[in-house]
């Protein structure tokens, strides 16, 4: 048997990164004021269809939410996300995007029906609360919502005051306990 030369600082092989999981969120963007100004009813996660240029400016991210919201296209009883700005992709030349085009959004046809009649009837809005990557896939999470008038926003400002005085006077009983 050969012996095999003792390995030098110049000629040990890198570790190998590790790969990222199969299943890894990674966020994109988040609405900060969904909160704020909508009453949120009920979540979905949905797909979102995009071109390679799309994609590749996300990953940059090169994206702002304007005046985004989801609306349903009659004709092919699909749901389509309009005012979402993906910058456009310098390399990709003349093949690019449209940086404010409608973009498709995946559902079960279950959810999208579901999501058909509560809209039509008690004229709610979806309206995305954030973005992101689960392994390979741009992902959406759309919130069914009502528009929150003055009076409640105040009642939840006021709501949240109360619950952190709270909060801080627990905290100063149990630091003086000790």
């Amino acid at each position: 048997m050969a012996k095999q030369p003792k390995p030098t600082a110049g000629s040990q092989k890198p570790k190998p990164q590790e790969a990222p999981k199969k299943d890894a969120i990674r966020e994109i963007l988040y609405n900060k004021k969904l909160r704020h100004d909508f009453a949120i009813l009920d979540r979905y996660e949905a797909g979102i269809v995009l071109m390679g240029s799309e994609a590749k400016s996300l990953r940059a991210g090169d994206v702002q939410w304007g005046d985004a919201h989801a609306r349903f296209d009659e004709r092919v009883h699909e749901l389509f996300l309009f005012g979402l700005h993906i910058g456009e992709y310098r390399q990709a030349g003349t093949f690019g995007h449209q940086p404010l085009q409608p973009r498709k959004l995946l559902l079960h046809k279950r959810e999208l029906e579901k999501l058909h009649g509560k809209m039509t009837a008690k004229g709610l809005t979806l309206i995305p609360e954030r973005l992101f990557w689960k392994g390979p896939w741009v992902k959406l999470d759309l919130c069914l919502c009502t528009g929150k008038d003055k009076d409640d926003k105040r009642r939840d400002l006021v709501a949240r005051a109360q619950k952190r005085d709270v909060e801080r006077e627990l905290a100063r009983r149990s630091k003086n306990r000790d």
